[in-house]
């Protein structure tokens, strides 16, 4: 999609999320023929004309100051990750074409990171890129993780090699309802994330065929992505069904890995003395005891030692 749709197409989406009320401005008892805001009183709210805002929201936004973006930014009360997201958008713009493509998200995993996953025994850990794929796992990891390796790898030899992906596994696998509890809110949180990565590295071509194969293949996905919500993730808690463990609450947190860019290390561990503190020690268990496999067959560059979960028989339409 061309930068401008995107900026228009934001900027009118947050807009629409606001109340009069919440911006503070009285309705006088008249009838709004818009959700939310309109363009000049958004404008009136960041300083600016009608006539400068509304040439903004249509997506001329070459040359607009940080200042400007700002006041805009406070005016539709944007969240940290919408913020930033505005000011990716705005940067891409406002950047030389031979300058703005970033270097690509690197896919290799150093060894020193491989190491210390292989040395966080008691907790899940993976790393993954930007676009959701899982580029390495400890044992652990690839144990709780299971299903969606499997589903990498049921693409079968005749399928282009792929690395396992959270969004392909959580939009097109008919188990994903069944190992997510929460797999609505896992799944808009997903397309959030991406959308947030669309704006820093708008050029990266594997994620914008992501996105085109998710938009083509799954109806819900295609209505995520044009709500333009974006999200920052990095701590929390997330539920499974697992396969093998049953259920499993976890919290998670993340840690950008600085000398690799595009790369994030993901943690999942449990509370001391809960059921999923057990469930997750039996998973370390059962994953270390044999046959033990690997995933080469899905990825070469992928660390892991531990033998796949068990496919979900249940299944749920997503579309």
């Amino acid at each position: 999609m061309d930068r401008k749709d995107e900026i228009r197409d934001f900027l009118i989406s947050r807009r629409a999320k606001i109340s009069p009320e919440q911006a503070g401005i009285p309705r006088y008892g008249e009838l709004r023929r818009v959700p939310g805001l309109r363009r000049e009183e958004v404008a009136e709210l960041a300083g600016v004309s009608a006539d400068y805002y509304t040439r903004l929201e249509r997506g001329s936004i070459r040359g607009v100051s940080e200042a400007v973006l700002e006041a805009v930014a406070a005016a539709l009360q944007l969240d940290e990750a919408e913020r930033t997201h505005l000011m990716d958008l705005a940067r891409t713009v406002n950047t030389p074409p031979r300058r703005t493509a970033r270097r690509p998200p690197q896919q290799r995993v150093r060894p020193g990171v491989l190491r210390l996953l292989d040395g966080m025994t008691g907790a899940v850990a993976m790393v993954q890129n930007g676009r959701s794929d899982v580029l390495a796992a400890n044992p652990l990891g690839h144990a709780l993780y299971g299903p969606v390796f499997e589903s990498a790898a049921a693409a079968g030899p005749e399928a282009p090699a792929q690395l396992p992906n959270q969004a392909r596994y959580l939009f097109l696998d008919p188990g994903a309802g069944d190992f997510y509890p929460d797999w609505p809110a896992v799944s808009a949180t997903t397309v959030a994330m991406l959308r947030s990565e669309a704006g820093r590295n708008p050029h990266d071509r594997a994620l914008n065929e992501l996105v085109g194969e998710l938009t083509t293949r799954s109806g819900l996905f295609a209505a995520l992505w044009a709500g333009h919500d974006v999200r920052i993730h990095t701590t929390g808690t997330k539920r499974f069904h697992h396969p093998v463990a049953g259920d499993l609450s976890l919290q998670f947190e993340t840690l950008h890995l600085p000398g690799d860019e595009g790369q994030t290390l993901f943690t999942f561990t449990s509370e001391p003395g809960s059921a999923s503190e057990h469930a997750l020690a039996f998973l370390a268990s059962w994953a270390a005891s044999p046959p033990q496999t690997t995933i080469s067959e899905t990825s070469p560059d992928l660390h892991s030692h531990a033998r796949p979960g068990t496919s979900n028989p249940r299944k749920t339409e997503h579309d």
